[in-house]
């Protein structure tokens, strides 16, 4: 165990109400609790085995400028730290090409209600057996434990990137025709689509399709619905959206203007058993309190 996570366990401690925070770009911390931040640098990248080991308060963009170099990348969304990308375990626009954000992390030291170092997960991209408490730690807003030490799976970065774009009354006629895209988007009229890859395969992949700057701008709330009802959306919200074809992300003005039959409503079963296991790791809750699992 290194120093850093040593001392990040004592400032955590074992008693009191306590929150974490790192650039405050994803919520911060809870006001009026004691905060702590993680640990933060670069402590190692092995380049052929495609994992890098950093602290969790690490920016993302300093990471990524890293991996850059060795012609890597990381599928964390930009901005932030380390440790709040996975705290909030938000996927980006690219996830239909980079996958989730839980497929990132490989393995956590973090810091539980007890003050105390945990380790979770392997240092390799292999599968490991047993129960996968990285996945579990993704997404949890720190409602478990404060991440202080990660490894995370790299990826090489693309030899082209390019956006292109066509009008469309509907999406899935220029999604069903190309292979693997990293990003599909729709408000309605009009198609965007990223495409990464060798040169030739982009421009195979781009015919008929014209190329732009970069994807529409998102609007400010998301919710989910099926990958299967996003053609429905237009009829559905009277505002501007964008959705994220093949993955049922819809960003729009206002939520509560899509129609609820497309909403993609959370299981009631789910949500109790979220708050079980919040009660098995943080009995007394004293860990980012009032923050949902």
């Amino acid at each position: 165990m290194s120093s850093a996570l040593e001392a990040f366990a004592a400032e955590v401690g074992a008693e009191g109400p306590v929150t974490i925070a790192g650039l405050s770009t994803r919520g911060g911390g809870v006001p009026g609790v004691r905060c702590v931040s993680a640990p933060s640098g670069l402590r190692w990248h092995q380049a052929d085995e495609m994992t890098v080991c950093c602290g969790a308060s690490t920016p993302v963009d300093e990471l990524r400028a890293h991996l850059a170099v060795s012609g890597q990348t990381v599928a964390l969304p930009g901005g932030g730290t380390v440790g709040g990308a996975l705290a909030v375990g938000r996927s980006s626009w690219r996830r239909l090409g980079d996958g989730p954000v839980r497929d990132v992390l490989l393995q956590a030291e973090y810091v539980s209600s007890a003050g105390e170092v945990v380790k979770a997960g392997g240092p390799t991209v292999k599968n490991v057996s047993g129960f996968d408490l990285c996945r579990l730690l993704v997404g949890s807003r720190g409602a478990l434990g404060f991440l202080g030490e990660v490894i995370l799976r790299t990826r090489p970065l693309p030899a082209e990137s390019r956006w292109f774009t066509t009008e469309a009354d509907e999406p899935f006629g220029v999604f069903s025709r190309l292979y693997r895209p990293t990003s599909v988007l729709w408000d309605g009229l009009r198609v965007w689509a990223l495409i990464e890859g060798h040169a030739a395969d982009v421009r195979e992949q781009s015919a008929g399709l014209d190329e732009c700057d970069g994807p529409p701008p998102f609007p400010a709330e998301r919710v989910a619905v099926r990958p299967s009802m996003v053609g429905a959306v237009r009829g559905a919200v009277s505002g501007r959206f964008v959705a994220e074809v093949g993955i049922g992300t819809v960003h729009l003005d206002d939520a509560r203007a899509l129609a609820a039959e497309l909403t993609v409503v959370r299981d009631p079963r789910a949500t109790e058993l979220a708050r079980s296991v919040k009660a098995e790791f943080d009995p007394t809750g004293r860990l980012n309190p009032g923050v949902d699992v």
